[in-house]
């Protein structure tokens, strides 16, 4: 894997900075180690680090073609493309290397923009064409690969595989966004397009731009869609499992192609299990595995992960992680850039740090969850739904709104009790109450903790409105399909596929996402929601599919966590912290927060009124990155 960084004149061909773009590249050093390599001429300015992976001795970037006037600086893989190469050549492109990069250069030779119906994988790429005089910028289907972006106020445009490259640049413009910090303090996450700062934007997923030297207003637009289109004629028939079986372990085997030593994370969940078992089913040799065990039984899974690697006899190695384990906290800035609230960053970091220690790629069973509806909020959201589809609007405005409104909030009751969220959701519209049941800052606190100045900046924008235009572009009337194609815009690539790109890139390793394969994943999104969620099963013909390959007690057991203990660590060892950062200096000059509210806040959670633990957090990692803007 790999990180990129650019400098384009839009105006004309102004000399570029190649201190500057050189800085910026080395800032993001982390992601490649192996070496670095520029592009510089009149106007623009292309770099390169790379982590070596396919190729070794000839896949230096950035990368030309025959004549140089066509040079390409990647991050990622694209998978099948020997049989590109081989298409190409046919076409009479002449190739220099066997690596991936080269075939991005001829495709864009050959089929322009088009290029990206032809390219699977994941990868974020800039393309310059001097003939064209154009500076062409894509990003992979779901948004694997980063790319950040902002229009200075010289006119030059600038970008890096992450925030921390374009904040070398001496222009850059880092006020923040007041949108994206109430989008963070809903979602946890800063969602595409936007960054925390206000002229710095993401690239989204399956999306390219393309600029032309003296055109303006170039924009981002959208080469590509997951559809939600079931399939109705598809039944729960040996068939059909027998089809997924082979559609899945076709899209784990081109992730198995690399130079380098290759292995896999193996939590015991059923996507990690699914992974290791098809890996192992292909692979002549024991493949290797790593996990992390937690010293707390309600998060520890290394006893399903064990019996996983057992099974196929694979090299497992496993490490614990100390229940204290805080020492990341003051990292987080630092390896995000943005304030990332996601406490399983943590295990992540160290899952990646040991993983680094044998291998060089490792296979991950992300996206399971959103492909096939495993998350519990799917079956939770599901059986509001049925109550919802069954009373008119305004009864359950009026009479659910009102009980919701009236009844306690009991975090420290048994959960047949807490009937409060349930209650309220049910007052909602379906895309409220689903971000209902996401958002990290519940409904009763979100009019609260913002400083009325602040709210004032946020001109009555909600994060809401996330929601509603993705529910506006699903596409579908089925309930379950609307909410999980939300999830695969949102919460992926804000924080999944971030988490891990920034936890692994941290360490220089690369990480791979076969059941994200556009191809197979577009196929089981034609599978009937039917199939995905049954009774209380999610995922549930992805299960079957596996049954044989995965143990049924590891298929069929309740699902576990990924995050840390925040809600002790809170009353214990990091009390006395929050209260010196949530109602410290740093703090005060933002004036975001109503800091009065803030410490109400802390005094509920530490005397076990309620539980704020995700909130607090939330708040904890935006101080960290105040003091890194300041650092």
């Amino acid at each position: 894997m790999c990180g990129i960084t650019g400098l384009f004149d839009t105006q004309g061909k102004r000399p570029i900075d190649r201190g500057l773009l050189e800085r910026m590249n080395d800032r993001q050093s982390h992601r490649g180690p192996d070496g670095s390599g520029y592009h510089v001429e009149p106007g623009v300015g292309l770099g390169h680090r790379r982590l070596s992976i396919i190729d070794l001795s000839g896949g230096a970037q950035p990368m030309y073609n025959e004549d140089e006037s066509v040079v390409v600086t990647f991050n990622g893989e694209i998978y099948e493309f020997a049989a590109l190469m081989d298409e190409l050549k046919a076409a009479g492109h002449v190739f220099r290397t066997r690596c991936d990069t080269e075939v991005i250069v001829h495709a864009w030779q050959e089929w322009g923009e088009a290029c990206l119906e032809r390219l699977h994988g994941m990868f974020a790429f800039a393309i310059w064409d001097r003939n064209r005089e154009q500076l062409f910028l894509a990003r992979d289907r779901f948004g694997k690969k980063p790319l950040y972006y902002t229009f200075l106020d010289d006119g030059t445009f600038a970008f890096a595989s992450e925030l921390k490259g374009l904040r070398v640049h001496p222009r850059l413009d880092t006020t923040i966004d007041p949108t994206a910090v109430e989008d963070y303090m809903t979602f946890g996450y800063v969602p595409d397009p936007k960054s925390i700062f206000r002229n710095v934007r993401k690239l989204p997923p399956a999306h390219f731009m393309t600029l032309t030297r003296g055109e303006s207003g170039a924009q981002p637009r959208e080469y590509w869609r997951i559809r939600f289109n079931a399939d109705d004629s598809l039944s729960d028939t040996q068939a059909l499992r027998e089809e997924m079986d082979a559609r899945f372990r076709d899209s784990v085997e081109k992730r198995m192609i690399a130079d380098v030593p290759l292995g896999a994370f193996l939590s015991g969940g059923v996507d990690s299990s699914a992974v290791v078992a098809k890996m192992s089913e292909i692979s002549s040799e024991p493949v290797n595995t790593c996990s992390i065990s937690f010293g707390d039984p309600a998060y520890n899974e290394s006893a399903y992960a064990k019996q996983l690697a057992e099974k196929y006899s694979t090299n497992h190695r496993v490490e614990q992680v100390d229940a204290d384990d805080f020492a990341l906290v003051d990292r987080i800035p630092d390896i995000y850039d943005e304030p990332f609230a996601d406490s399983s960053a943590i295990p992540t970091y160290r899952v990646c740090e040991l993983a680094r220690k044998h291998v060089t790629v490792a296979l991950s069973g992300d996206g399971g969850d959103e492909i096939f509806a495993g998350y519990r909020r799917h079956r939770w959201h599901m059986n509001e739904e049925k109550v919802r589809s069954r009373i008119p609007r305004a009864v359950r405005r009026s009479v659910f709104g009102l009980a919701g409104a009236i009844y306690p909030k009991m975090d420290w009751a048994p959960r047949i009790f807490r009937a409060k969220s349930t209650l309220e959701a049910i007052a909602r519209d379906s895309a409220d109450a689903y971000l209902h049941s996401v958002s990290i800052l519940p409904n009763d606190l979100h009019g609260r903790l913002f400083g009325d100045a602040f709210k004032r900046e946020l001109q009555g924008y909600s994060a809401r409105e996330v929601f509603r235009r993705f529910e506006r572009e699903s596409d579908t009337d089925d309930e379950l399909s609307k909410i999980q194609y939300i999830d695969i815009k949102t919460y992926l690539p804000g924080d999944i596929l971030t988490k891990v790109d920034r936890a692994s890139m941290a360490h220089s390793l690369e990480v791979r996402v076969p059941i994200l394969d556009s191809e197979f994943a577009s196929w089981a999104c034609t599978v009937p929601s039917s199939l995905k969620l049954k009774g209380r099963q999610g995922k549930y013909i992805f299960k079957k599919a596996l049954e044989g390959s995965v143990p049924d007690s590891i298929l069929y057991r309740e699902k576990m966590g990924f995050g840390v203990p925040l809600a002790s660590w809170f009353r214990g060892p990091l009390q006395k912290t929050l209260k010196e950062r949530l109602l410290g200096p740093t703090m005060r000059e933002a004036d975001v927060f109503d800091l009065d509210y803030v410490r109400t806040l802390l005094t509920q959670h530490t005397s076990g009124m309620r539980d704020h633990s995700p909130p607090i957090w939330a708040l904890l990692v935006f101080e960290g990155f105040l003091r890194s803007l300041h650092d």
